[in-house]
């Protein structure tokens, strides 16, 4: 082994280690920076609802002002953008590259949510639907149901048929001789 290690070393080659397929390879070292999609997509959000008020408006107004105002009434040695203002022109074309991509990283996350939002609003509408449906078939059976079972007037006016029946027979009843002599001339 002692002369295989000197042969080697002789010729310059150099032994590999063993990789093990039973374990995890270490990390790589990235190029990039790594960052967390999710974090850079809150600030993206936070920076775009800020730039959608009043207050950036304003600010930004103020800004502009005090620019163009300094570069215009300071002596001639402290201004830093003379009169066409191209420094002023490229600091707001900044500005404005890096918000355009910012408020549209914004929508976009604001459109994955309402989707979501729009799909879990469609499943309770057909839970709302089903459940309306299941019911509706319900009451349809209870009204069938209900259409066999004795109601309190249809009670009502069979316990008045009765009493009528029974003071007709009381009545009648009462007069047995009357009765009689009826028979008689129908009879005849």
């Amino acid at each position: 082994m002692a002369t295989e290690e000197r042969e080697r070393e002789r010729t310059g080659e150099t032994r590999r280690p063993r990789i093990r397929l039973d374990q995890p390879r270490p990390p790589r070292r990235k190029l990039l920076p790594e960052y967390d999609p999710e974090a850079f997509g809150r600030l993206s959000e936070r920076i775009a609802r800020f730039l959608g008020t009043g207050r950036f408006i304003v600010w930004m107004t103020i800004l502009i002002i005090a620019w163009v105002a300094w570069n215009i009434a300071a002596p001639r040695d402290l201004r830093f953008d003379q009169y066409p203002f191209i420094f002023l022109t490229l600091m707001l074309s900044l500005q404005a590259s890096y918000a355009a991509p910012l408020i549209l990283l914004a929508q976009n996350r604001q459109d994955d949510r309402d989707r979501v939002n729009l799909e879990q609003d469609r499943k309770q509408n057909e839970r709302s639907i089903a459940d309306t449906e299941y019911l509706s078939r319900e009451m349809a059976s209870l009204r069938i149901g209900l259409g066999e079972v004795a109601t309190r007037d249809w009670i009502r006016s069979e316990l008045q048929d009765l009493l009528k029946e029974l003071e007709e027979q009381r009545h009648s009843a009462a007069l047995p001789g009357e009765r009689e002599r009826g028979r008689d001339v129908d009879d005849r």
